[in-house]
This record gives C-alpha cells, sequence and structure tokens, in this order.
C-alpha cells in the first residue's frame, strides 16, 4: 500500500466530511427549528427544477447531435485528410475473469468496423494470476491474429512493487509490451491513436473513422482524450428491469457530460494520442479510477491545457446483472461505489496543483470545485430529496402545516416530482430510441415492459442514488481503501 501523508489524509477527509455535514445540519435543523430547514429545502427544491429543466435540455440537444452524426461516413471523412496513411489505431482490451462468450462479439466488432484492418494493432491483456489466461489467449490467437497488422497477447505478473490488482496496472503492462511491438515494426509514436476498451466494449462501425478524424482536425490533438458516448446495450433486451435502468441513467449521465466541456472527463472506454500515455508514463498503477486519472495526469502534464474531444459515435457495453435480482442489486451497488470512489481524484488533482505553478490559480479553483461539487451532489441529493426533504412536516407539528411555509413546501416538492416525471418521459422516449433491434426470441410485448418498468425509478434512487457515493466517500474519509473489484459480466438469456 502506498505511503499516505498528512495532507493527502486531510484532503480525502474533505469529501465525505463536506456530504455528512450537510446531512447532518438538514437533520439537526429540522428538530430544532423546521422552519428554517423548510425554507433552505424549498431554495434546494427550487434550485433541483433548474437543475432538472437545464440538464434534460442538455440532453435532448446531445441525443440528437449523436442521432444526426452516428451514422455519418466518417472513413470517407478521415481518409482524405493530411495524415492518414501515417495513423495506426492501437486498441488494448484489458482482461481479467471475461470468457470467450465476451471477448469473441469485441473482436468481432473490430473485425466489422469501417476501418482497415491493416493500421490496427490488437492487444488481449490477461492477468497471469488467472489460470486459464495463456488458454484463452492461444484460442483468440488462432481465430483472430490474422485478421489485423498485429495482435499481441500479454500477460500481466501478479505483485509487481508499487502496484495494486486493478484494471490501470495490466492495461499500463500492455501499453509498455505494444510500446516495443510499435517501435520494432518502424512506427512512429506520434502516429499511433490508443484505446483502452473494457473487455465487453464492442465499437460502432464508424467510430476508428470518427477518431482518426478529430484527432486530424482538431488543434493540439496530442493535447486531448477522446470519448465516445457509452451504451449499455449488448444484452440489455435480457436484463433485468433494475440493472437495465441503472445502466441507461449512466449512458445518459454521459451524454449531458459530453455537453458540458469543462466538467467532461474520460470514462471507461475511451482514447488518446500514444504518445501522450508514454509521455504522462501511462496510466496509475495504484489507483481503482485510473480512467479519470488519466485524464488529470495529462492535464497536470500539459498545465492544464488539456481536454477532452467528446466523440458523437457509440461503444456498447454489457449491463450487469446476475439470475438473482438480489445479486443483481448488489452487482450494481458494488459497480456504482467503483465509479463513485473517483472522489480519489480530488487529492489527486490538488496535490498536482500544489506542485504545479504554471496552472493559473482561476483554473485550479474552478476545476478543483467542479470535481468536489459533482461527487458531493451525487452523495447527498437523493438523502436530501427522499429523507430530509418530509422532516420538517413530521417534527414541525400542527402549527407548522398552516404556516406558508409549512403549506408550500410539499407544493414545492410536487412540482419537482412532476418535472423529474417529465426528465423521466424524456429518457424513456430516448431510451427507447437507442435500442438496439429486438432479438427474435424476444415477444414485442417487451417494449411496453420496458416502458412500465420505469415505475420503479424511486426505488432505484433509494440503492443506487445517494448510496454508493456516500460509501465510497466514508471509505475514503476513514482510510478504508477500496480494492479493485472487476464487474461481473454476463450474457445468459433472462426474459
Amino acid at each position: 500500500m502506498k505511503k499516505i501523508n498528512k495532507f493527502e489524509r486531510i484532503l480525502e477527509i474533505i469529501p465525505g466530511a463536506i456530504s455528512w455535514a450537510i446531512i447532518i445540519f438538514f437533520v439537526f435543523l429540522a428538530f430544532v427549528h423546521p422552519i428554517t430547514c423548510a425554507v433552505i429545502l424549498i431554495i434546494f427544491d427550487l434550485y433541483w427544477i433548474i437543475r432538472t429543466i437545464y440538464l434534460t435540455s442538455l440532453l435532448i440537444i446531445a441525443y440528437q447531435k449523436l442521432l444526426r452524426l452516428l451514422d455519418k461516413d466518417w472513413f470517407a471523412e478521415s481518409n482524405v485528410l493530411s495524415g492518414f496513411e501515417k495513423i495506426h489505431q492501437l486498441i488494448i482490451f484489458p482482461v481479467y475473469k471475461e470468457g470467450l462468450e465476451i471477448l469473441r462479439p469485441s473482436l468481432d466488432a473490430l473485425i466489422n468496423s469501417h476501418y482497415p484492418k491493416n493500421k490496427m494493432i490488437v492487444v488481449m491483456a490477461f492477468e497471469e494470476r488467472r489460470s486459464d489466461s495463456r488458454e484463452i489467449a492461444r484460442i483468440l490467437e488462432l481465430e483472430y491474429a490474422g485478421n489485423f497488422s498485429g495482435y499481441i497477447s500479454t500477460f500481466h505478473p501478479d505483485g509487481l512493487p508499487g502496484e495494486g490488482r486493478n484494471k490501470g496496472a495490466n492495461a499500463t503492462w500492455a501499453a509498455k509490451k505494444a510500446k516495443e511491438y510499435v517501435l520494432s515494426k518502424g512506427l512512429e509514436i506520434s502516429d499511433i491513436i490508443v484505446s483502452c476498451f473494457d473487455a465487453d466494449t464492442c465499437v460502432h462501425p464508424g467510430y476508428f473513422g470518427c477518431l482518426t478524424y478529430h484527432f486530424l482536425t482538431s488543434p493540439n490533438p496530442h493535447q486531448a482524450s477522446y470519448q465516445p458516448m457509452p451504451v449499455y446495450n449488448n444484452n440489455i433486451w435480457y436484463a433485468p428491469a433494475f440493472a437495465r435502468l441503472v445502466e441507461i441513467s449512466s449512458s445518459f449521465n454521459q451524454l449531458i457530460e459530453s455537453m458540458r466541456l469543462e466538467r467532461f472527463v474520460t470514462f471507461s472506454s475511451h482514447s488518446m494520442s500514444f504518445k501522450t500515455l508514454v509521455d504522462i508514463d501511462y496510466w496509475p498503477v495504484d489507483m481503482i479510477s485510473d480512467d479519470s486519472v488519466v485524464y488529470w495526469k495529462a492535464f497536470l502534464h500539459y498545465d492544464g491545457q488539456y481536454r477532452v474531444v467528446p466523440l458523437y459515435t457509440i461503444v456498447s457495453m454489457d449491463v450487469a446483472y446476475s439470475r438473482s435480482i438480489f445479486k443483481t442489486i448488489w452487482l450494481q451497488y458494488r459497480q456504482k461505489r467503483r465509479w463513485a470512489w473517483g472522489v480519489e481524484n480530488f487529492p489527486f488533482l490538488i496535490k498536482g496543483f500544489a506542485k504545479n505553478p504554471r496552472i493559473p490559480l482561476i483554473t485550479k479553483v474552478r476545476r478543483a470545485y467542479n470535481l468536489l461539487e459533482s461527487h458531493i451532489t451525487w452523495a447527498v441529493w437523493a438523502v436530501i430529496l427522499m429523507f430530509i426533504a418530509p422532516l420538517p412536516i413530521l417534527l414541525g407539528g400542527a402549527h407548522f402545516t398552516q404556516i406558508p411555509i409549512g403549506y408550500n413546501l410539499p407544493r414545492i416538492t410536487g412540482i419537482l416530482l412532476n418535472f423529474t416525471l417529465i426528465a423521466s418521459f424524456v429518457i424513456i422516449v430516448l431510451s427507447m430510441l437507442l435500442l438496439p433491434p429486438r432479438p427474435k426470441d424476444v415477444k414485442r410485448a417487451k417494449y411496453l415492459v420496458m416502458v412500465m418498468e420505469w415505475i420503479i425509478v424511486p426505488f432505484i434512487i433509494l440503492i443506487v442514488g445517494s448510496a454508493p457515493a456516500l460509501d465510497a466517500q466514508t471509505r475514503l474519509m476513514l482510510g478504508r481503501y477500496m480494492e479493485f473489484q472487476a464487474t461481473e459480466k454476463s450474457r445468459f438469456k433472462k426474459k
């Protein structure tokens, strides 16, 4: 375990301390002065109504942009650009527990993409500690190695000094092996775009054309990451309602973030310049949130002159679920808690800011605030709306309900719920439009079921609204550091 100094421990405590302070403050105020608590809650409700309208508007705009650009012939747009002939794609799939039924479709999607396979280098990055990794690697090599200009299987040793058991350590090992391969072929690292994909990621046919086009047309392309829109579509027709709705919400959240570029950070499957990756010393090998930390490493390396370019194309991944509803809920909760562990980026970023005087102070303040605010909002919003909002009415007594504040609080909360329902209706419509073709063994009635199941959204909010974020922040605050837990992927049919 890495050593933590006092300054870093203080930074680790801050997010959880603020979140718990907000919750405790509201509860305390509801007991001692319900009227004041109600006033603050009304202000919060009004703010949340405005926020809901704003974010729903961004979602609609982002979706329209995705719809307009998704099927554009990006390869035709990119292959006429200067420099196209030099560009090669390096695709890394870190693998842990995933089997052939998960890995084959990911490789098939590369073969089916509208991009020259002789400009693709694929790295299947296995963990050596997995007993059957070499056998799976051998099978895949026999089936797929001849389809690309380069195909490498790597095996990440277990227990290397300074490393944790996480995806970033495996991806970094694979990238270093890929660098050796690239140099042996006489290729320039600056002409390679690297994509690090989750093992279940199936790219849209136009993905690499879109990526190449934006890389060749963006100013300072080595000072940017390229983020597609993740859609959990691979097994969505068979996933249970709970898991399906949670993952749809995650996809739409990324669409919204793509419209707020100052908050947009790499997430899950993403791409970047291989030269940049080498220059910043690869992904972190001792942190769980490697996909976002790699962005902050580049941001610090380039003195704040680094950005994320949204790609309005999709990568499809799996909905995490199990045969048991209770295990499905646990899988989803654990996955969201791991995402929420991205709060570890806050101490990492503040330490980096303290060491880099070249980044303007206003940039440091703005980016640190955005990062902290997003995690605290995640941790407290559902608690306030679902549990704290009713407290003034319950504790204020009969007199409270007779005064204007007491009379208006439930009504304003009702307005908020109505706006939430409108936003949910928008999400329902968009989610149906993004569905992949219905499998032949799934009945048409499933469409109606997938609309009706949105009535369980309040139940979902209770479980994965604020709880995973509050859990992650509390663990970080107490120094109970999480270990990386890969999400189990399932392709069995559950109608």
